[in-house]
């Protein structure tokens, strides 16, 4: 699928893919660092959104910054910051979640002299009405920053195009994830992964295109290319930048057919109401959408939605994919499985770095408990 091959491309180099798009015009780019991030907004103010997911070179520089029991995404990134690899950004936006990630903007601001740094200081608990005003308010206040470093005013004709413009984004993501999810083998769990993961690189008015091409090229495509006779599993977790892990899943007896990760299916879920005010339109989204362990709405909408989604993909297994000193995860984890033991639901955790464990073992792992379900 040529559609499918221009995301894996931007996904080998994403780097050099910001360069190139950089090059081709007076353009601007705006990384970010988790999926609260109001993409709308920046896309509204004529810059790219561009999601850091740390590097693949060994940690040198952040070292002197940084312990060692930082997670891999903020380390990374750091090292990506400090070595020049990100020299194309015009600014950061830092959303405020875990404690890792609040602290790397301190380090930031302090180390990194090129483009702009903008902090975003989010509500943490987010069933109340306090915390919509506020949170409608924080998004007001980045409206305002965010046009005068980018040298635009950003206005309501802008905001909404960009949200009929994400709309169909999320909307043709959750098509490819629904399709994929009812008819296993339809689409590859690491082809899931690279739409999932371009998605937030490319230029948004280049993906929408791609994305639902694939959804209509999906949706022709016969029947007898879903996979049968695989055991069902739903991943769940954090950042995942492993996409041989579903490949491993496969070769053990597997399918994944849904997700519960910030780099899945949380950062696409819900669509924003296209009729009202625009900045209130996306403050109701990003307060309703899956919480993360970083933020919460309820004792237990974190356990409920887990379950509620395995069961409506019919999957018979968990696989809790969790970054390495990741502690709202971490602590997370417990509540979660005991739920899924509740409910007769098995499930296993797997902890990673910015390398997988020996692919062999990992194997071995996953053909034991595809065995067991």
């Amino acid at each position: 699928m040529k559609q499918l091959d221009e995301c894996k491309q931007v996904l080998a180099d994403p780097y050099g893919y910001a360069g190139r798009f950089k090059a081709e015009g007076p353009r601007k780019i705006v990384g970010t660092f988790c999926s609260y991030a109001p993409e709308e907004i920046i896309v509204a103010g004529g810059a790219l959104p561009l999601r850091l997911f740390g590097t693949g070179e060994k940690i040198r520089l952040a070292e002197a910054h940084l312990q060692s029991y930082c997670c891999s995404l903020v380390r990374g990134a750091l090292e990506d910051a400090l070595g020049g690899r990100l020299s194309f950004l015009d600014g950061v936006v830092f959303p405020h979640t875990c404690d890792s990630i609040q602290r790397l903007s301190d380090i930031w601001r302090l180390n990194i002299t090129r483009g702009f740094h903008l902090d975003l200081v989010l509500p943490v608990k987010l069933d109340t009405p306090s915390a919509r005003r506020y949170f409608i308010d924080i998004l007001n206040r980045f409206r305002e920053e965010l046009s005068a470093m980018l040298g635009t005013v950003i206005t309501d004709d802008d905001l909404r195009a960009a949200i009929v413009l994400y709309n169909r984004i999320r909307g043709a993501l959750t098509r490819i994830y629904n399709l994929a999810g009812d008819r296993p083998g339809i689409l590859r769990g690491n082809d899931l992964y690279t739409l999932t993961r371009a998605a937030m690189i490319m230029d948004r008015t280049r993906l929408v295109l791609l994305l639902e091409e694939i959804v209509s090229a999906l949706e022709r495509a016969p029947e007898e290319q879903a996979a049968t006779g695989r055991k069902r599993i739903v991943l769940s977790g954090g950042v995942c930048n492993h996409p041989n892990v579903y490949t491993v899943i496969e070769e053990a007896g597997g399918m994944v057919v849904g997700d519960d990760l910030c780099t899945g299916s949380r950062s696409f879920d819900g669509l924003i109401d296209e009729k009202a005010e625009p900045v209130e339109a996306i403050a109701q989204r990003l307060l309703e959408r899956i919480v993360c362990p970083a933020k919460h709405q309820g004792l237990t909408g974190r356990a409920d939605h887990l379950v509620r989604l395995t069961r409506e993909k019919r999957a018979q297994g968990v696989v809790f994919f969790l970054l390495k000193f990741c502690d709202p995860h971490a602590f997370d984890y417990p509540y979660l499985k005991e739920a899924l033991d509740r409910e007769g639901i098995a499930s296993m955790v797997v902890e990673v770095e910015d390398r997988l464990p020996a692919e062999g073992q990992l194997r071995t792992r996953f053909e034991a408990f595809i065995e067991m379900i």
